[in-house]
C-alpha cells in the first residue's frame, strides 16, 4: 500500500489494532515509505526558519521515529544530536540511517534528561498524546533544555470547514475514538486534539515563552491562513 515498498493493507490493519508502541515496532521497516513520515518540505521549512535563530550546540529530536528529523539537527547543531522514542523498532531504523547520533529508548512523558540540550524539535508527534498528557511532555522537554534553550515543532492550521482535509481529519479522529472505545490496548493518534491555543497554554504553564512563525513556503489555505506554523517555545535564560 502507498508504494511497492510500503506496508500492505493487512499490515496496516494489524498495526491499527495494536498498541502504539507495538504498532510502530511492526511498521518501522516500511514506515519511511508511507505518507506518515514527515514530508521533506516541512523539514526544509523548519530548518530554514531555525537557521535564523542558531547556531545551536546540542540537539534533541523528541519522538524521533525513524530519524527523519535528524538532518534538521545535523544542519543546525554543532555538538551532539540525540533522538528519543519508545519504539525499539523505529529506533533500530533510525540508528541504521544515522549511526553517528545518540539514540535513547524512553517514554517522553518521563524525559530522562536535565539541562542537556540547546534545541529540541519534534515532528508529527503531538497527535499521540491526549490533552491531559501534554503537560508532562512539555515539562519534560523544558527540563531537558538548558536555560535559554528552544523547543520547536511545526503544527498544522485547522483547514476550512469546506475543505476535504477538514472532513478527512474529522472522520479519522471519530474512527479512532470508536476503535479505542471498543478495543484494547488503545492506539492514540488524533489530528484534532492539539489546537494551537491549547498547545500555547500548556507550553506557558510548563514555563516556556511560546511564539509562532508562519511557514509560508508550505502555502496557505483558501482563506489566507498559513497551512503550517512553527511553534517556538523558549526556556527563559534566567530559569
Amino acid at each position: 500500500m502507498f508504494s511497492p515498498q510500503g506496508p500492505s493493507l493487512r499490515e496496516l490493519c494489524v498495526q491499527a489494532f495494536s498498541s502504539v508502541e507495538r504498532g510502530y515496532d511492526l511498521l518501522a521497516p516500511k514506515f519511511d515509505h508511507t505518507p506518515f513520515r514527515t514530508p521533506e518540505p516541512i523539514l526544509a521549512a523548519t530548518t530554514q526558519a531555525l537557521s535564523k535563530l542558531g547556531p545551536f550546540r546540542d540537539g534533541l529530536d523528541v519522538c524521533c521515529g525513524t530519524g527523519a528529523g535528524m538532518p534538521v539537527l545535523q544542519r543546525l547543531c554543532r555538538g551532539q544530536i540525540t533522538g528519543i522514542d519508545f519504539s525499539a523498532g523505529m529506533l533500530a531504523q533510525a540508528r541504521s540511517a544515522h549511526p553517528d547520533a545518540t539514540w535513547v529508548r524512553a517514554d517522553v512523558r518521563a524525559m530522562p534528561f536535565a539541562g542537556a540540550f540547546d534545541l529540541a524539535v519534534s515532528f508529527g508527534a503531538l497527535g499521540h498524546f491526549l490533552p491531559a498528557e501534554r503537560p508532562a511532555l512539555f515539562e519534560g522537554v523544558y527540563r531537558a533544555l538548558r536555560p535559554g534553550g528552544l523547543f520547536a515543532f511545526p503544527i498544522g492550521a485547522s483547514p476550512p470547514r469546506t475543505s476535504v482535509s477538514h472532513w478527512a481529519t474529522l472522520g479519522f479522529d471519530l474512527a479512532m475514538r470508536a476503535r479505542n472505545t471498543v478495543w484494547r490496548p488503545p492506539f492514540v493518534m488524533y489530528y484534532r486534539t492539539s489546537p494551537l491555543p491549547a498547545v500555547h497554554d500548556d507550553l506557558t504553564a510548563a514555563g516556556f515563552t511560546p511564539t509562532t512563525v508562519d511557514l509560508t513556503a508550505l502555502g496557505r489555505h483558501r482563506g489566507g491562513d498559513p497551512r503550517c506554523r512553527l511553534v517556538l517555545a523558549r526556556r527563559p535564560a534566567d530559569s
